[in-house]
């Protein structure tokens, strides 16, 4: 499994590629196991898995198959599956246009290039509004911030940075930044939209890369009552580097709000002088996809009815924009490893037996890539079979591509699971860490987020590193090059050393969960809390 990046590399990818391969050799025979699995979901003829197309449907139906193979319950609706239908809008984006008005003069924006729609979004086909600063857009009452504070929304476009101030603590500040959350206070306030404005010293990819992916389709859940962007008629992401355009004649240049922000000072706010001119013309229809879900029962009578959930999404983002000839993004490692994953631990389980006192449900998510849609929908409305969603425990982007050594737990000092991954990593000789990078917000970024919005005590799970080391190298020259591109493919090194390892780590933690007295729970310091729901 030799290979090099099919996008151009800098120095620095190429001396951790480098460094990698060196132990790409290592594997296992529950390593060669895993790969197979990623051989098969993650191969050109599935074309990127995205949700709502046969390739995903067919990525599914491996899935089932082998939950079956391996002994496991179906746990969906119809068999294995859970039906989630989603609203899927493409954007005719040469039949678009983006305009800023200011004192009798117009700017035409060049979409792809300056910024573009969000389509997760249903917009009216014209629309002018006028727009207003709000810093980073957040309220969060409970540590005395609100950007919204004094600020007359209505009918008005809301322009924010990214992020928030460093006095707003993890994780109300991460959760603040949430769609929903951040969606909610904004039309509560009257607002009709947004324009967001990622902070570059956050984006794990560049701006090209992001805008390359715009004119594949986006998502909303069909079922209107789970839709967060529920009422919101635009939004649009704005290019940090043409940002100084909505500023303008506002004696307020936009590099020196970025110098606050990345200070982690709080920002100003105040009207801006732009108006937004937009014509939108999309395509919408509905399409079906799949959750794919299985079970293990437990053998307490008592506690069978319990479910500890492991979960990874099985999507990814289909077809783009070629890079170098290629424009299949097979997304094998996000997250076809996750799911492998889950089919190895599915396969120990069968091997010894399950005898945990929980039930394990299995699942297989769909949408993820679309805003953790799959997976959304599972935890508002899970299947009869999933019996009492107890716990979530995720695997999305583990990326072993360093050895098992440290891994970085999302969430581990918000609830009790705590205890379970603690002991299952002190007996794998594996030192845990908490998240490193917690301005990229990930506890908000994969399905686990939709567990905790339900009340479920969540964790989540990477490959660790110490700051500044080779392995923090790899990690990071991974983001760069791989991360939603095409060449997160089956041509990439890969430690199936570390992801053996870490399937057994996996299967002992979820094993010590199904099996303690103490059902899981937040802990009582815990932020999430506030989830917690009434059994």
């Amino acid at each position: 499994m030799n290979a090099y990046p099919k996008l151009a590399a800098t120095a620095l990818t190429l001396l951790a590629i480098a460094a990698l391969s060196k132990g790409a050799v290592a594997t296992t025979a529950g390593g060669n196991d895993w790969w197979k699995h990623i051989q098969a979901l993650a191969s050109d003829d599935l074309r990127g898995r995205a949700a709502g197309t046969p390739e995903h449907h067919r990525a599914a139906e491996y899935v089932a198959g082998e939950f079956r193979r391996f002994g496991l319950q179906p746990g969906g609706d119809r068999g294995y599956f859970q039906t989630v239908r989603l609203v899927s809008r493409s954007i005719d984006e040469g039949s678009s246009a983006l305009m800023l008005s200011s004192d009798g003069s117009e700017r035409p924006i060049t979409l792809g290039v300056e910024a573009f729609y969000q389509m997760s979004a249903a917009p009216p086909e014209s629309l002018v509004a006028g727009l207003v600063f709000a810093g980073y857009g957040l309220q969060a009452h409970e540590a005395g911030h609100d950007d919204l504070r004094g600020l007359d929304l209505r009918g008005k476009i809301v322009v924010f940075i990214q992020g928030g101030p460093s006095d707003l603590r993890e994780p109300l500040r991460s959760h603040a930044q949430a769609v929903w959350v951040r969606w909610a206070a904004l039309r509560e306030a009257g607002a009709i939209g947004w324009i967001s404005i990622p902070n570059m010293r956050n984006m794990d990819v560049p701006w090209e890369r992001i805008a390359g992916q715009r004119l594949l389709p986006a998502m909303a859940l069909a079922d209107s009552t789970l839709d967060d962007r529920r009422g919101q008629r635009i939004g649009i992401l704005w290019n940090p580097t043409s940002a100084e355009l909505l500023f303008a004649g506002t004696g307020t240049r936009f590099a020196d709000l970025m110098a606050l922000a990345d200070s982690g000072r709080p920002l100003p706010t105040f009207p801006l002088k732009a108006t937004v001119h937009a014509r939108v013309r999309y395509r919408s229809r509905i399409v079906e996809s799949e959750n794919v879900i299985a079970v293990m029962p437990g053998r307490d009578p008592a506690l069978r009815g319990e479910s500890i959930v492991l979960s990874a999404h099985l999507d990814h983002l289909g077809v783009g924009t070629p890079v170098d000839g290629d424009s299949i993004m097979n997304g094998a490692l996000d997250n076809a490893a996750g799911v492998a994953t889950l089919l190895e631990v599915a396969r120990l389980a069968k091997k010894e037996a399950w005898h945990g006192r929980r039930s394990l449900v299995f699942l297989a998510c769909t949408a993820e890539e679309k805003g953790l849609l799959g997976s959304r929908y599972f935890s508002a409305r899970p299947t009869r079979a999933a019996g009492v969603l107890a716990a979530d425990l995720n695997v999305d982007m583990l990326l072993p591509i360093v050895p098992l050594k440290r891994l970085i737990v999302f969430g581990i000092d918000e609830s009790n699971l705590s205890g379970a991954v603690a002991a299952a990593a002190r007996d794998a000789g594996v030192e845990l860490q908490a998240d490193p990078e917690p301005l990229k917000n990930r506890f908000i970024r994969s399905d686990q987020y939709s567990f905790i919005r339900a009340g479920v005590p969540s964790v989540a799970f990477k490959c660790g590193y110490l700051a500044g080391s080779a392995q923090e190298s790899v990690m990071t020259a991974w983001l760069h090059a791989r991360y939603h591109a095409p060449s997160d493919d089956l041509a990439q090194p890969v430690d199936l050393a570390a992801a053996d390892e870490f399937s057994n780590l996996f299967y002992e933690i979820a094993r010590d969960a199904a099996d303690r007295s103490e059902a899981p729970r937040w802990n009582d310091s815990s932020f999430f809390r506030r989830f917690t729901v009434a059994r």
